[in-house]
């Protein structure tokens, strides 16, 4: 008997399967998802073993369970795989294209100053607040989960939003193209493991960050404390008066991100067109 062929192709698909397990890893740690796959793969070797020993109704019965793993699957992970399929496409800079076509951008500049206002005056004053700026992803299912507002953006009308007596305290305010859209909306709270001092507010700050490129500003109403959740990564003890600076960074990174893209496309395009016109000379040259 000659040893089993191992090529290349082999190595590469250990590998890529190796990555793709570590990826489910990552993303389902923090939840019973690692204990249900286990269960799984209990009843899957069972079943390899009932049937080595030729136990026909026994074997019947977990064939059966095995059969429809994959739909239990579906729907048991439902939202894990949700959020690695959306873990992955965000990760995916290049194809930021998709973005443009169907999402918007914010074509008015944002009045930050009014912002940055009102969550330092909530800080001091320790009034609970969860402010979401929309950047290009759309979030027409969050904000149709609230009450619309379409106001403009200030000071004195975030502040009384977030009063604790006020009936639009509770849930999150969204803002995009530089007017509140909308209050009292609820945003998907992070399935990752955090800090058990993260409140409510913070996790759903997160959740929202991981799924969307929005930048989530939360207002703890037992510190005071200003966070800020973006792609993912919490930035605690923010300072109000920085507030304003840090998150013109975010947005600028991103802008720079896609002025970059767009030269190097330009540049890429002109040096085609340069190679078809050098061709096109020396052929009739020829």
């Amino acid at each position: 008997m000659g040893f089993i062929p191992f090529e290349f192709t082999d190595l590469l698909d250990i590998f890529l399967v190796a990555v793709l397990m570590f990826g489910i890893y990552r993303t389902t740690k923090g939840t019973n998802a690692p204990y249900i796959i286990t269960g799984i793969i209990f009843i899957y070797f069972a079943w390899v073993v009932v049937r080595a020993f030729n136990m026909e109704l026994l074997s019947g019965i977990l064939g059966q369970i095995v059969s429809v793993g994959v739909i239990a699957l579906l729907i048991v992970f439902q939202p894990e795989i949700r959020r690695f399929l959306l873990v992955i496409g965000l990760q995916q800079k290049e194809l930021g294209f998709i973005a443009r076509i169907f999402g918007h951008h914010q074509h008015t500049n944002l009045n930050m100053a009014a912002v940055s206002a009102a969550c330092r005056d909530m800080s001091e004053s320790r009034t609970g607040a969860l402010i979401v700026l929309g950047r290009h992803n759309p979030l027409t299912l969050i904000i149709e989960g609230g009450i619309r507002l379409d106001a403009e953006i200030s000071q004195s009308l975030l502040k009384n939003i977030f009063f604790k007596n006020a009936p639009l305290h509770d849930g999150a305010v969204i803002i995009e193209n530089n007017r509140i859209v909308a209050a009292k909306c609820i945003l998907p709270v992070t399935q990752s493991a955090v800090p058990k001092s993260y409140g409510t507010r913070h996790r759903a700050a997160l959740g929202l960050s991981e799924s969307s490129d929005a930048i989530v500003i939360v207002v703890s109403e037992e510190t005071g404390d200003i966070s800020l959740a973006y792609r993912g990564q919490l930035k605690r003890k923010v300072d109000p008066g920085k507030l304003t600076q840090i998150v013109m960074r975010y947005i600028d990174a991103d802008s720079a991100g896609d002025r970059d893209k767009e030269k190097k496309k330009r540049e890429h395009n002109k040096r085609r067109h340069k190679s078809g016109s050098d061709t096109t000379s020396s052929d009739a040259s020829a």
